[in-house]
This record gives structure tokens, sequence and C-alpha cells, in this order.
């Protein structure tokens, strides 16, 4: 029953209390406020400071209140010192997205915040957004790292590139990649003071495509002071990075040896790929594949375009398994690659898939990309079927969300990857084609005929 104008009767009863012992944080860059049940305290709000003694005051004050749970707003990266030393006191914390929060009308200050947060909690309304195990986070965050030292790397070739073509030296022309061997060596060559073309195209490696003429043409320029000085610079800064990403990697590696020291020796060894996959520059120096196999007990780099660096970067953002989402269909919509239905009225109005930054949709969509230029390969086909039929953005989409429902599939059941499988869709998918073609042409008294036998499917 409501009132004339929308408002609900006084007489309707109120939304029942799903959890007594909850408590909400409204959290800045230099306060806290903070809200328990009214019952627990005489001033049940209260504001904390942000420095490590006063949230330690903050975990003290909640479990003297009786509180067990905890929800708060992701505010930047300040929630993360007060997670961590909450979680750390053994109380369950919940991280809220703001969007469940952002059209609550009525709100003017954080005192009014952290008491809605509450209340909102109590009521059971609030759901907390995923977050990995403590080892698993720490992993993410150096992997995170990694990451982040890898774009700024990538800025410094530019700077690199930029003042090679300034004195009209065409190295990038004649040498594919000039962090490679051959470039970083004439690099180092020239910012050392080596002027002749000669001599600096004598530090090219047996597998480069050009020749040492056409290098030393290319290397035929004007060495001015002003630019060699800033390659220099680029030259220090880019091995500065490439040397942080070592210890990045060494630091990774250690964490990883730690968590698969008790793991199964007995495991069978991976299964080899048909053709090897090429060393990356930006990939780990470690065995990556090794380590995250004895970690999961599946080799997921089996997978087409799932190298060692997309496994863990996704292994890292999903926790190690993927025991937080009981059906694959959870676990799709959670990387945003399933498609979010907008329903008004009983009908569709949209299908798009939800914008969002998780990381692990992302990186199935980059390995969909690279799919779409596989030869040979079911998955490749089934990707540029879907771009000649839906776009290529839909395409990488579809591909993506393959990709990580047989992810999903292998890392839940411990089994290994089935190409055959692969193989028997795509063949299903030619069979269903050829029976539709073979319906047209019955449509006008015509007939197919197999002119290659084995184009044909079996």
């Amino acid at each position: 029953m409501t009132k004339q104008g929308g408002r609900p009767a006084a007489s309707e009863p109120a939304l029942p209390i799903l959890d007594a012992n909850a408590a909400g944080l409204d959290i800045g860059s230099a306060e806290i406020w903070v809200c328990v049940p009214a019952d627990r305290d005489p001033t049940p709000v209260r504001r904390f400071g942000t420095y490590t003694p006063d949230l330690q005051q903050l975990a003290d004050w909640l479990v003297a209140c009786r509180v067990t749970s905890v929800a708060m707003e992701a505010t930047g990266v300040y929630w993360l010192p007060a997670f961590e030393v909450l979680e750390a006191r053994g109380l369950q914390v919940s991280l809220i997205n703001p969007h469940q929060l952002k059209h609550v009308p009525g709100r003017k200050s954080d005192i009014q915040d952290c008491q809605w947060i509450q209340r909102l909690h109590s009521y059971g309304l609030l759901s907390g957004s995923f977050q990995p195990e403590a080892d698993m986070r720490a992993l993410r965050s150096y992997l995170r790292q990694r990451s982040t030292l890898l774009e700024h790397r990538a800025a410094h070739i530019q700077h690199m590139q930029k003042a090679l073509l300034q004195m009209n030296l065409q190295l990038p022309q004649v040498v594919h990649d000039i962090t490679g061997q051959t470039g970083l060596a004439i690099i180092r060559a020239i910012v050392a003071g080596e002027r002749d073309p000669q001599r600096l195209a004598q530090h090219r490696q047996p597998g480069c495509a050009q020749s040492a003429a056409t290098i030393a043409k290319a290397l035929t320029g004007n060495y001015r002071a002003e630019h060699i000085f800033a390659l220099k610079q680029a030259l220090t800064l880019y091995d500065t990075y490439t040397e942080q990403v070592r210890e990045c990697d060494a630091e990774i590696e250690r964490q990883l040896q730690d968590l698969t020291a008790d793991a199964d020796d007995e495991l069978p060894p991976p299964a080899q790929r048909s053709k090897p996959a090429s060393r990356s520059k930006n990939g780990p120096s470690y065995d990556a594949r090794g380590l995250l196999y004895k970690l999961t007990g599946v080799d997921l780099c089996a997978i087409p375009g799932l190298g060692p660096t997309t496994v863990q970067q996704i292994l890292f953002e999903i926790g190690g398994s993927v025991a937080a989402w009981p059906t694959v269909k959870q676990f799709c919509s959670w990387l945003a690659l399933a498609p979010h239905h907008e329903i008004s009225g009983g009908k569709v109005l949209r299908r798009q898939v939800r914008k969002t930054g998780n990381r692990g949709g992302q990186a199935f969509r980059m390995a969909a990309q690279t799919l779409l230029r596989s030869p040979n390969n079911p998955l490749g086909a089934y990707s540029r079927r879907m771009r000649a039929r839906h776009g290529p953005e839909r395409a990488i989409i579809a591909t993506a969300h393959k990709l990580a429902r047989i992810f999903y599939h292998m890392l839940k059941h411990r089994m290994p990857f089935d190409p055959q499988q692969v193989t028997d869709d795509e063949q299903r998918s030619r069979q269903r084609k050829l029976t539709y073609l073979q319906r047209e042409a019955a449509k006008y008294g015509l007939a197919l005929t197999t002119i290659n036998p084995t184009l044909s499917p079996t």
C-alpha cells in the first residue's frame, strides 16, 4: 500500500536487517568516516585519520563494537591500506563499486555517506567486488608494476627512434626492431663515438634480413651532438627500465616458486606446440610456463593465442582459480565478455558488452586479436568467420569469449587442452555451411559438385 504520490505508507514494513554486525566506511585522502550500528557505541559515527596508527585505532574500535563485516567504496588507491589492516584483524571487508551508490540522493556530507553505506550493507543490498587472496594480490601487484615499467620503456624506444631520424639515420627501415641485437649494438656503438657507417654495419647479426651494404647506406647521416645526447639519454633510460623489469621477473619467479613448493611433481610434461612460440623481448625471463603448470595442474599455455605472459596475467587477476565463479557464464560476465541485456517491458533494447577496465578480459581480447592473423588454426578460422559476419570489434569479443570458456573448463576440471574438440567445432560449422549451400542450390534446380576432395568436410 502506498500513499498518493508514490510514497510508501507508514504501516509498510521496513527492510529486514540481514547483517546486524555491519559497518560502513567512507574513505578519503586525509580522513575516514566510520559508522557502526547505533546500539554498539554512544557515538556510532566517528572520524579517523589515515595514518597507520589511526587505522590500527579504527580496527580496535570496530572489534570492540563487535563488528564482523565492513563495507567501503573503491576510492582511488586510498582504500588499500584500510583494506589490508582490517583484513589482517579478521574482519570481512567488502569493496563496493561506487556505481552502486552514486545515484542515491540526499547525501550531502561524508558523515551521511558512511551512515548510508552501513545501512545498505546491513540490509544486504551491497555486493562486494572480487579480491584475490593476499598471496595472489601480491603477485598481481608485481605483474602490474612490470606492465607499467614496460609502458614507460616503450616511450624511450620512441625517443631513440626520433633522435635517429633527426640525424637521418634510417635504422628503423633496415632493422625490424631497433631494440633487437643488431639495433642495440649499432645504437651503443653510435653513443660510444663510432661514426663510420661501414664499421657500424659490421654489428649486423646473421639473422638480419638486410645486407651490410644496405645497413651502411642507411647509417650515413648528419651526426649532431644534441641528437647524440638525446639518443644517449634515451638509451640509458631504456637500459634502466630493462633492469627494473628483470628485478620484477626475479621477484615474481621467487613468489611462484614459493607457491609451487608443495605442488605435485608427478605431473605429466606439458604438451609441445606444433610450432614453437617465438621468444618475445617483453616476455618473462624465467620459465613461466613450467611454474604456472605446477601452480594450476594444467597447461593453460596450450590454448592457441595464450602465451605465458597472458596466462599469468589472467591467473593473477582471478586469484589462481575459478572458485569464485560457480558457472562459466558468471566468469565470462565478470570479464565483460558476455552481452549485457537492457530489457524494458519484456523487450531487449540493447545487447552491448559492458565497458570495464577488467584486466583479465583485456588479456583475452589481446589474445583474440592475435588469432585473427593465425593461419591453419580452428580458433583463428572461427575469429575470421565472426569478423566477416559481425565486424572486427564483435569478432574479437566473440573469440575472447570462446577462449575464456576454454580457459574456465580447463582450470576448473584440470583437463588438458583438446585441439580435436576445436577442430570438430570447425568441421560442424563447415558442414552447416555446406548444407545451406546445397539447400540454396536445390531451390534453383542446381547441384553442388566437389572439385577438390581435400576441401570437403569429413
